[in-house]
């Protein structure tokens, strides 16, 4: 993976959310294996919206079911490194929210390189019954910030 895309760049992204990598990160290829992205994404947005919200989302009576994934891998990552998973809204619905994001280490230069890009769709259902239900009022105003 030595794909660069200098289009794409830390300041683009309102939130930046810390995730290092983890010595069990690594394949047995020496670095980090591409579905560990899909995890970086996933605890970037739902700690962000825990914080942001000020609330346990585990505990509303709605929640973000991941509908969609996609990731782009524009560099290897590897580990130690501490990365910068890039949180904004493409698009803020009644009933779901997609999130572009994108993976960000330094360069040897000190600069933030994008080592992927991603999106990431989640879908709000009712706790119990699993069907489609509007947004939770904290989650739609942390995510209509980001809009």
């Amino acid at each position: 993976m030595t794909a660069t895309d200098s289009s794409i760049s830390i300041e683009q992204f309102p939130v930046r959310w810390p995730v290092p990598t983890r010595w069990d990160d690594n394949d047995h290829y020496g670095h980090v294996n591409n579905v560990t992205y899909y995890s970086y994404f996933d605890t970037a947005v739902n700690a962000w919206l825990m914080s942001a919200t000020g609330t346990d989302i585990r505990n509303l009576p709605a929640i973000g079911v991941v509908a969609e994934t996609s990731c782009r891998y524009l560099s290897e990552l590897t580990f130690p490194e501490q990365l910068q998973v890039g949180i904004r809204v493409e698009k803020l619905g009644t009933k779901s929210i997609v999130y572009s994001l994108a993976i960000f280490h330094e360069n040897a230069h000190g600069i933030w390189e994008a080592a992927a890009t991603g999106r990431f769709v989640h879908v709000y259902v009712d706790a119990v019954t699993r069907t489609p239900v509007a947004i939770p009022a904290a989650i739609a105003a942390a995510a209509g910030s980001l809009v």
